[in-house]
């Protein structure tokens, strides 16, 4: 999922990154690996809450307004494309419902899937047929019924990447005639390119089947997503219609759109049609919600910690001067909590071919050096050290190590230039470069410190410099001159599907640009178990399968090195009562919260 906060933006380099499709190299053999067999736990799902109203949250009262402050805008609210986790967070707890939801349990810290719009849902043998049961009487906030064929529209929509780029690829890689067959000619682009005509989704009834050309045991979490909500063609069936409804997207949550100014600011009001009888997962305490986008770090701060508005919160990073402030003088209006993202070093495995040279940089990274200079507070915004690519949450996780003999996160510049000797390199003969923000203060603090750090563990270093505007575009670009980049994932849902894939697949590659495979990896092995792997329908035993893979592919060809997962230090004013840090986006718990009168 694109990553969207401003204080880890500037502190890891604008890290917003989306699957795609391509091709690779390669160093190494294509033999089909052994992979052991481990423990851990499945998918998270209840379907015993398929029914509203969702369960009342103790204390709760109705009414008030919350002011959201953040520094991070907010690109588009389009379902079809919401790929951004605050806009995800925004969109799905307040105003737009699809076929799943997740709800956050404030008891365990975990979130669960659970009906939306869908009251149940079923595969075929081979998960290529979905078929979700639509709840009956969902009515928009205009009070235009929801219709069965109203879920096709947004089906056709979320295919349709030449209209809504940043939105996810899911539809694409996994849908009949989206592109993952390569034996399937009839390629379907979505509604604004082939035409509202498509076989891959079929309607009987109150149920409706989605079908695939690739297994897609990840299917419910995909329906969590605005783009397999509902949108009604004569809506957007011209491009003029579009536009419109682009700024105000029909609410069917609790909540509508009152006034939007994109990057700027949104209110939201209730929506009079939302019945939370209808609805297992979401409450309606607030009256009004008044978002501001575009308000100064520093500025937003000095609310939080003076509480000159009680009815405040921020889901920005709180400063760490803030936060230690806070800490001592208001430790429960902090709101720390995790957050499912990874920030790891990607060397080119086109460039860097030998592991021992990765080898030598995960040894030889300045982990804690790195850390300090980008203002993070560690075991608040930083969890470190790290181990897996997979953060922890994900079901079936068991940890490893890429710098064995050496604690993880340590660094160890003999044992580097070691690797590096093995190689066949002398002392700052291999030379490593990435790219830099010169116009963020903590970018430049960083670099530095990873150039000493490499330096001292053996390799010649070369920054390449470049404006925290231009960052995002000049890293992912293929034939680019850097042989490391730095990157930042985070889950589009709690399995390893959302990671491995997207992150190490060869086919997410793609001419014009990297999507999220960073380290333009590519091996046979890796994408013939893929591939296997998504086709296990058990839950539990596929869990284990991604996370056995990982740790595979991490121990034979070090593709990516994990540096720290990262945290969140959020704030709120006394009168915002119930709030959390939801882990499926990092982002406050909307669903839930309610103002102290």
């Amino acid at each position: 999922m694109r990553w969207n906060k401003p204080t880890i933006a500037a502190a890891v380099g604008a890290l917003m990154v989306v699957a795609a499709c391509g091709s690779g190299g390669s160093d190494s053999g294509s033999d089909t690996e052994e992979f052991q067999e481990g423990g851990g736990k499945g998918q998270v799902i209840d379907m015993t809450r398929s029914d509203g109203p969702a369960p009342p949250v103790e204390g709760a009262a109705e009414g008030g307004t919350i002011d959201v402050y953040s520094d991070a805008g907010l690109n588009t609210m389009m379902p079809s494309e919401v790929y951004y986790t605050n806009a995800g967070a925004i969109s799905s707890g307040l105003v737009n419902r699809s076929l799943t939801q997740f709800v956050y349990n404030k008891d365990s810290g975990d979130i669960t899937l659970i009906p939306d719009l869908a009251t149940s849902w079923e595969p075929n043998e081979d998960n290529t047929e979905w078929t979700f049961t639509i709840r009956e009487g969902i009515k928009y906030e205009n009070g235009d019924p929801v219709e069965m064929e109203d879920f096709a529209t947004g089906a056709m929509l979320s295919m349709d990447r030449h209209t809504f780029p940043e939105g996810a690829t899911y539809s694409n890689n996994f849908f009949l005639h989206g592109g993952c067959d390569p034996n399937d000619k009839e390629l379907y682009e979505g509604y604004y390119q082939s035409g509202p005509e498509y076989d891959g989704v079929e309607i009987n009834g109150n149920e409706i089947t989605y079908k695939m050309a690739c297994p897609f045991p990840d299917m419910p979490y995909w329906g969590s997503f605005g783009a397999m909500g509902p949108i009604p063609e004569d809506a957007i069936d011209t491009q003029a219609e579009l536009k419109e409804y682009v700024n105000h997207p029909l609410a069917t949550g609790p909540y509508m759109f009152d006034n939007y100014v994109p990057e700027k600011e949104l209110t939201l009001v209730k929506n009079p049609e939302w019945d939370p009888n209808s609805d297992p997962g979401r409450h309606q305490y607030v009256d009004q919600w008044n978002m501001d986008f575009d308000t100064d770090t520093a500025k937003i701060d000095n609310i939080i910690l003076e509480d000159s508005q009680p009815a405040a919160l921020t889901f920005d990073d709180l400063l760490a001067s803030t936060y230690l402030r806070m800490k001592q003088d208001a430790p429960d209006r902090l709101v720390p909590g995790p957050e499912a993202c990874t920030w790891f070093l990607a060397p080119d495995y086109r460039k860097v071919t030998e592991i021992e040279v990765r080898q030598a940089l995960a040894y030889g990274f300045p982990y804690e050096a790195f850390l300090e200079a980008g203002g993070e507070v560690i075991g608040a915004t930083a969890e470190y050290p790290t181990s897996n690519i997979m953060p922890p949450g994900i079901p079936g996780r068991v940890e490893y190590n890429v710098t064995p003999g050496l604690e993880p996160g340590k660094t160890d510049p003999a044992k580097a230039k070691e690797l590096l000797a093995k190689a066949g390199y002398d002392p700052g003969e291999y030379e490593i470069t990435w790219l830099y923000q010169r116009d963020d203060e903590e970018a430049v603090a960083q670099k530095d410190q990873v150039v000493k750090g490499l330096e001292e563990a053996g390799f010649s270093v070369r920054p390449v410099a470049t404006t925290t505007e231009a960052y995002s575009t000049e890293r992912e670009e293929v034939d680019s001159s850097l042989n490391l980049r730095f990157a930042g994932w985070c889950s589009d849902f709690p399995s390893g599907g959302s990671w491995m894939p997207p992150l190490f697949q060869t086919t997410n590659l793609d001419a014009e640009g990297l999507a999220a495979n960073y380290s333009v990896f590519s091996e046979k092995s890796v994408d013939q178990r893929i591939a296997e792997i998504n086709q296990i329908t058990d839950a539990t035993e596929q869990a284990t399968a991604w996370n056995d893979l990982e740790k595979m592919m991490q121990q034979k060809y070090l593709p990516a090195i994990p540096v720290y997962y990262t945290g969140a230090i959020q704030g709120r004013g006394s009168a915002v009562q119930n709030m959390d840090v939801d882990p499926a986006f990092g982002m406050p718990t909307f669903k839930d919260m309610w103002v102290q009168q």
